[in-house]
């Protein structure tokens, strides 16, 4: 079974003879508990040029203590998400779950096994008064072997270079993060220094650790060509969009509108700045985004709608809300989700998952279409994620990492960004002015047209949002009005899509008092869509 959690912790080195400093009388810390020193074993798995180690993720298989298994760590903002899977019957080969989460990276390219870590732990827990645990301190003598061959008889005859430190590990149990401050405190009063590396496995492999992406660059510094800021951009993005691959195929909250959001923004970047760059060399990136955007999209609509008429459901039958909420789904997959998996036990349609046959759970059951809503938003993630594992996405993340090491820019370029970016941004405005003209002019599509409208708008905001570094207040203003056209248009779209969905519902109910709420619900939504265009009308004039 495979479990995930945050993790939130710190790192420090430390000389072999520092003395442990004193933890007690810490805020909220009523107790320090110490533990018999614990001998761990690890195992770390990386293609053969590190691709895994350089964006700050670590793959093992540990054993030796409660947590054995194959453990993959990924960077989130906060921490890092950790998702565990068991050993199972075939301890060597890397789970295939665990692997496909990090396809995005390896592209095809075999996990091998790169270092071994040996570790004596003495392990110091933080409790409260009523003795649970808020904090552990790990204090850990390390030592690590990088493996050059990878294979098994290299780990086991004790292959390659040993390398032995001291680290200290913080890590937040149920604490608060300002624990992590006080324990820090104490630590580098005793000589304790924070460690430069964010594993250590990338310690012992001495990689430059990007911890999730390829690094900020000074895209405001003085004289700047109008193609290093866009580059720099078009990179942002790009890190973006790897960095929220895993969660999306996680089923993470938000995690592919994150997604989306990058790949969206990355093809409205090369659309506003397109004279920057050969035609030929950016149409087909272009033309796989928009793809990719349509892959995400599925899955993000059912999620907005899923989300939005389940909270409709608690406001439209209030008082009885609070009483039924635990029935109403959150969020659509709610964990790893594949297609050899089963559906989640128990979710019959209209029922409460978890219900003893002919009793009852205290707890009002979600309505019939709202459940199918969600398991039709499961079926979704189940193809995002085949898709996601397909040559077609692969050759694109390969088409994006060519497009920013090698962009095929033409001369203009090499100009200054503080010179040619406010001409391309006023590119991106004549679009939007055009597609204000047609909605204006009465078209028999209105809904085509406020879409129109919308991407027009997004576009100027993506523009603007890029030379934002380098133009300054002006920019930034730009970019805030048409977000606030953009906002005002996605969520009337949003109440059009609902009450669609509603009234498709209420063709199949049958009960009067899930009518009503239906109907309740779709009054709601209509309000909203009229508010929605008001702030569309201000926005545009503002």
């Amino acid at each position: 079974m495979t479990e995930r959690h945050l993790e939130v912790e710190r790192k420090y080195d430390a000389d072999a003879d520092l003395p442990s400093p004193d933890l007690s009388g810490l805020p909220g810390v009523a107790d320090v508990r110490g533990s018999r020193p614990v001998r761990l074993h690890a195992a770390y798995f990386d293609t053969p040029d590190l691709r895994l180690a350089v964006r700050g993720i670590t793959l093992r298989r540990r054993r030796g203590r409660a947590d054995a298994g194959w453990h993959l760590k990924l960077p989130v903002p906060g921490g890092k998400l950790e998702v565990r899977e068991p050993l199972g019957r075939r301890a060597e080969a890397v789970p295939g779950r665990l692997a496909s989460l990090v396809v995005a990276y390896t592209r095809g390219e075999p996990l091998r096994q790169v270092a071994v870590l040996e570790t004596r732990r003495r392990a110091t827990v933080l409790l409260d008064e009523n003795d649970v645990p808020l904090a552990e301190v790990a204090d850990d003598a390390v030592t690590g072997t990088v493996l050059a061959t990878g294979s098994a008889e290299e780990a086991d005859a004790g292959g390659g270079t040993a390398t032995r430190w001291r680290e200290v590990e913080v890590e937040v149990v149920t604490g608060p993060a300002t624990l992590l401050d006080a324990v820090e405190e104490r630590l580098l009063a005793a000589g304790a220094h924070a460690s430069s590396a964010s594993s250590k496995l990338v310690r012992l492999l001495g990689v430059d650790d990007q911890d999730g992406g390829r690094g900020e660059e000074d895209v405001a510094a003085p004289r700047r060509s109008v193609g290093d800021v866009v580059v720099a951009a078009l990179s942002a993005q790009v890190d973006a969009l790897l960095r929220h691959d895993p969660a999306a195929r996680c089923g993470e909250d938000d995690a592919v509108h994150k997604m989306r959001v990058a790949a969206r923004r990355t093809r409205a970047i090369l659309r506003a700045y397109g004279p920057l760059f050969e035609r030929g060399g950016i149409r087909p990136v272009m033309d796989e985004l928009r793809w990719l955007g349509r892959v995400l999209g599925e899955v993000r609509d059912l999620e907005v709608l899923r989300a939005r008429l389940a909270a409709r459901v608690r406001e439209a039958t209030a008082p009885d809300a609070e009483a039924g909420a635990a029935a109403l789904p959150r969020h659509g997959p709610g964990a790893f989700v594949r297609v050899e998996d089963p559906p989640p036990a128990g979710a019959e349609p209209g029922g409460t998952a978890g219900a003893e046959p002919g009793g009852t759970t205290g707890v009002r059951a979600a309505p019939s279409w709202l459940v199918e809503l969600g398991e039709e938003e499961q079926r979704a993630y189940r193809r995002m994620n085949v898709t996601l594992c397909e040559p077609r996405y692969l050759a694109l993340l390969d088409a994006l990492d060519a497009l920013v090491a090698d962009p095929p820019c033409t001369s203009r370029a090499r100009r200054p960004a503080t010179a040619e970016m406010p001409a391309l941004i006023d590119r991106a405005r004549r679009r939007l002015a055009r597609k204000y003209a047609a909605l204006d002019g009465g078209p028999e599509d209105v809904a085509t047209a406020r879409h129109d409208v919308r991407k027009a708008a997004k576009g100027v905001r993506y523009a603007a949002e890029t030379a934002a570094p380098v133009l300054g207040v002006g920019a930034e203003r730009t970019a805030r009005r048409a977000k606030a056209v953009q906002t005002a248009l996605g969520e009337h779209m949003d109440a059009l899509l609902t009450m669609r969905r509603v009234e498709r519902a209420a063709a199949g109910v049958r009960d009067p008092a899930e009518a009503f709420t239906l109907g309740r619900i779709h009054a709601l939504e209509q309000h909203a869509a009229e508010e929605s265009l008001a702030r569309f009308t201000e926005a545009r004039n503002a």
